[in-house]
Formats: structure tokens, sequence, C-alpha cells
């Protein structure tokens, strides 16, 4: 992960989370020029809140965690969450946790708080990745003088966008939308089929209801149904997972298989969408975890199967983003942009 610039004024030290459905990622930036340590990862469901997080991993680090006489009370903090922020009253949309900005940085005893979308923050995180934290897919290498893109499956489906900002002639504008909830599209006559199967339980099929932890199972109940196969009830995202690169379950092999073809159409859409001809990057947690599955998938060619615009999308790289603590690093770009 990248260091902190000694020009940022934002007083340390600096608290850092990136909050999904199923974790929290928290980390500390004691002093400029030195990067996000003492990273420690929480499980939502253990806890009520995430002020209640918050304290527990605060915690940790006041007992000989940090160095002797170093501080562990923040002064400047910037959560990326997975969920819209739209006002001072915030909820999750795949947990029960809310707060409010303003109680909870008085509870902290802030005198910074950033909080921003998730995927935002991974989108501010992409021009600090380093080599070891992204692997090349096609399309050569990304371009930051052109918007870039980000979509990324973990536990529900995030999507971002990023422009360099000429007008300020330094730093970045991210874009933080709520893609994941596109309707999803069929390309051939069995994922049409699929979609009608997922019809009769959800009025509106996002593409969230497939590409993602919570939708997995969804899909691979589909696939059971429309192969006309016997589905093993009750399954969830890691099981699927396991079964699939184990090749011991052909419901769960063909699912993957179909999720890496639908991710590349819905990635491509965004490519265009976002006109993202600098890259479209892919995050989450479940890609890293296909390794070579997903790079011998359809992804690569779906991306591309936009008719009279597979040139132009052909020449657009989509990188793998393997590092899943980037968007710490996002946080603290974006609170330093604040």
């Amino acid at each position: 992960m990248s260091s902190i610039p000694a020009s940022l004024t934002a007083p340390f030290p600096w608290l850092l989370a990136d909050v999904g459905g199923s974790n929290a990622r928290f980390a500390w930036v004691a002093a400029a020029d030195q990067a996000p340590q003492h990273i420690r990862t929480l499980a939502v469901a253990e806890y009520p809140s995430l002020l209640d997080a918050a304290r527990a991993y605060l915690a940790g680090l006041s007992l000989g965690t940090l160095p002797a006489g170093a501080a562990s009370q923040p002064r400047s903090a910037a959560l990326a969450l997975a969920t819209p922020v739209t006002g001072d009253q915030v909820r999750f949309t795949n947990s029960a946790w809310s707060f409010s900005q303003a109680e909870l940085s008085a509870a902290l005893g802030l005198e910074r708080l950033c909080v921003l979308n998730d995927f935002e923050a991974l989108a501010l995180s992409l021009p600090r990745l380093r080599a070891g934290q992204w692997q090349p897919l096609g399309g050569g290498a990304p371009r930051w003088d052109l918007p870039v893109a980000v979509v990324g499956p973990g536990t529900g489906l995030g999507v971002g966008g990023l422009l360099p900002n000429a007008a300020a002639g330094k730093g970045w504008l991210a874009l933080a939308g709520e893609g994941g909830h596109a309707t999803l599209a069929a390309a051939d006559d069995f994922e049409a089929d699929l979609l009608r199967v997922a019809r009769r339980t959800h009025a509106h099929v996002s593409a969230e209801r497939f590409l993602s932890g919570i939708g997995l199972p969804l899909l691979y109940q589909c696939v059971a149904e429309v192969q006309g196969q016997r589905a093993v009830a009750d399954v969830d995202a890691p099981w699927i997972l396991e079964r699939a690169l184990a090749d011991d379950d052909a419901v769960a092999a063909r699912s993957i298989e179909t999720f890496c073809a639908m991710l590349g159409s819905f990635a491509g859409s965004v490519a265009l969408t976002f006109g993202a001809r600098g890259g479209l990057f892919i995050g989450g947690g479940i890609v890293p975890r296909l390794g070579a599955r997903f790079e011998r998938s359809q992804f690569r060619e779906r991306f591309e199967a936009k008719g009279r615009y597979r040139d132009y999308l052909a020449a657009i790289p989509t990188p793998l983003i393997t590092d899943t603590l980037a968007a710490l690093d996002g946080a603290a770009q974006a609170l330093s942009q604040s």
C-alpha cells in the first residue's frame, strides 16, 4: 500500500476503514509519509454497530499494538462504505448497521470525518496501485490520462469511476454510483432462461442478483433448474466456489462459468457507459479466488462482444486487482482531498 504524502493537512493520527456487508477492515496512519498500518479485519455480524467495531479496533491498538507513548485516539477518519452515502444518516444495504455521521464523529472525538462509498474509495486507489497489487488481463496497460472504471463482485456488486481532475490540476474525481443494481441483461437463450426463473421470486433482477456473493446461490439454483439437474439446498457462495474449483459439482461449475461470462458483459457495458478507455478494473473478493479459471473464462470475450464497438472495447485493459485492501489506500486519498 502507498505511503501518505507529507503535504496533507488532515490532522493525524488517521483511522481508515473499508466496510462491506460481511467484513470491516480497519487501518491506522500515525503520521505523514507513512503507509496504512495495523490492518485488522472484523466480522460485521459480531458487532452491533460500526461505532462498536471501531472502538474494538481502537482498543486493540491501545493494548500494545502501537509503540509506547503513541496516541491511539484518531483525529481524522475516512470510512469507505458498501452503501450509498447521501446525507448524515447512513444505512447499509447488505447489513443491519446504520449511523449518523455527526454522532459517530462526536463519539470518536474526530476533528475531520470523510465518509464515502466503498467503490468511490476503490476508484481513488487505482492510480496508487503498485505492480504487485494488480495483474493484467487483455487490452494493454492502464492509462491515467483517460477515464477509468472499476467493477467489483464481493458481498454485493460495486461500480465506480475515476477522472483526472484537470480543473484542479491535481488529484482525482471519483464517481460513486449504484451500477450493481442496474438491470441484468441476457446474451443468449440460456441466460434468458436463467433470468426468467429468477423473476419468479425477484421482480427486478439486477446484476447484483447473480454477480455477487449474495447472488451466487440464486444463480446456482437457477442454473440447476434450467439444466434439469438437482441442486444442493441452502448453499452459500464459498461452497459454490469451492465445489466449482474442485470440479466436483457440475451445477456449481456451470454457475461459475456463467458468472464469469455475465460479468464480462456487464463490465463491457460499464466501460461503454463511463467511456473508460483508460481501463476497466476488476475488484472485489470473488474473482481473485478463481485464479486461472477466470483467465480461461469467457469474461474477456464477452467484455468485447458489443457489436460495432468490439474494436473500441478490445483496446481497453481489464486489470484484476489482487490486493483486497486497496480501498483503504483510496480512503486515505479521499481524506487527503477532502
